[in-house]
């Protein structure tokens, strides 16, 4: 069974900037994207951002031009960089592996708290 770990949340004022990771305890083979989705109270989850393994991104509406999400092959590691943070970005952030006819793994999760 893989396990993601997620790490870098954190409470940060609104403007400044976080680094996600998301690192997976083994090589995952079949894998066709990683991803990074976010969950605010009393909200629906969300997707913010994706990368699939050919290297394409595609982001949600809402980060676009204040997000990138990259992947480290030799480390398992998917990254989130979030920049120009705003209070509505407040969620906790879940890292997530999509992969060929199988389940998708998720991660626990990581909180982002943005201060007005």
């Amino acid at each position: 069974q893989v396990q993601l770990v997620e790490s870098g949340g954190g409470l940060v004022q609104a403007g400044g900037s976080l680094r996600l990771s998301c690192a997976a305890s083994r090589i995952i083979l079949n894998f066709n994207a990683m991803g990074w989705y976010r969950q605010a109270p009393g909200m629906q989850r969300e997707l913010v951002a994706i990368i699939s393994r050919g290297g394409s991104t595609n982001y949600a509406d809402s980060v676009k031009g204040r997000f990138t999400i990259s992947r480290e092959n030799a480390r398992n590691t998917v990254y989130l960089q979030m920049n120009s943070l705003k209070p509505e970005d407040t969620a906790v952030y879940y890292c997530n592996i999509k992969r060929s006819g199988a389940m998708d793994y998720w991660g626990k999760g990581t909180l982002v708290t943005v201060s007005s």
